[in-house]
């Protein structure tokens, strides 16, 4: 069998494994996640929101369904930045499948297709709890995986699309299935979701600052400088913290206790400011999502865990 690279023969399981990105999946699970246990609480006698018992199989459908879209953009993302020259000698962050030999270009294209379709497929029974308005969300999730690397994260428009596709978007979407029904309080918890996902974006755009402008590739690092950006990375997660006020009262108080983790992975790229060692301060940054959707979720779900061990 081929080598694709050191202990990588091309296109194995191992491959495969490091094509999908494994790390990452922490991103697409934590809204899906939050939305569900909001609708749990919201499907709770004396809830402010009148809802049926809470739906185990749609529940799992739209984790599976985010879960396989964000393969899907990762695959999307290893494929074109390789045949568009990207990913050179001078990338600063973590290897790639397709430019390392790993998986070959033939077989990228064919998962792609296979996991758009596996996507769909999984999607596509919510029409039966969410109605065809699921169709919609569908075919937009689809479209923003394949124009986000093709042509919208060069236009700077990459923050506003994680705001929307990590935040309002799953979280609306996962909590109207289960309830028919959306509240103010909700989407303060989407766009909390979608402003603290962001700052992944954001340390990723603030390492890859120089060769993104020598390639006239534009992002909203790029548009800021390293200094504004640094500081707008600190401020998103202030932001998510306060955002879950609206939804979770003087319990947010709690969640400040995230500013902490945020704090020192801000400071970390501050220190560093350029180079490959930033990508320490990526995978602190998916860690501290992690910390924050389950620190979000515990303490939506805390009445009723109260409740449960009284």
């Amino acid at each position: 069998m081929k080598s694709g690279g050191p202990g990588v023969a091309t296109n194995s399981a191992r491959a495969w494994l490091l094509a999908a990105r494994p790390k990452t999946l922490s991103g697409a699970a934590v809204p899906v996640v939050v939305a569900l246990c909001a609708a749990w609480a919201d499907c709770l006698p004396g809830s402010l929101v009148t809802a049926e018992a809470f739906k185990w199989l749609p529940a799992a459908l739209c984790l599976a369904f985010a879960l396989l879209m964000q393969v899907d953009a990762n695959l999307v993302n290893d494929y074109f930045d390789c045949v568009h020259g990207i990913d050179g000698a001078d990338r600063l962050g973590p290897e790639r499948a397709c430019a390392q030999g790993w998986v070959t270009l033939p077989a990228m294209r064919r998962a792609i297709w296979t996991v758009t379709l596996l996507a769909c497929a999984v999607g596509l029974p919510l029409v039966v709890w969410g109605g065809w308005a699921m169709v919609l969300v569908g075919v937009a999730c689809v479209a923003f995986c394949f124009l986000y690397t093709t042509v919208l994260s060069r236009l700077a428009m990459g923050d506003v699309l994680v705001l929307l596709f990590f935040g309002i978007v799953p979280v609306c979407a996962t909590y109207y299935v289960q309830t028919l029904a959306l509240t103010w309080p909700l989407v303060g918890l989407s766009l909390a979701c979608g402003a603290v996902t962001d700052c992944l974006l954001i340390v990723n755009n603030y390492r890859d600052r120089d060769t993104d402008a020598r390639v006239e590739k534009i992002t909203l690092v790029t548009l800021l400088g390293a200094r504004c950006s640094e500081w707008l990375y600190l401020v998103l997660g202030v932001a998510g913290v306060l955002l879950t006020v609206p939804s979770l009262g003087l319990r947010s108080l709690a969640m400040t206790a995230y500013l902490i983790p945020h704090a020192v992975a801000w400071r970390q790229m501050r220190r560093i400011c350029a180079g490959r060692e930033l990508n320490a301060v990526l995978a602190r940054t998916a860690l501290n999502i992690l910390i924050f959707g389950i620190a979000l979720s515990l303490l939506i779900l805390l009445p009723w865990l109260m409740e449960l061990f009284r």
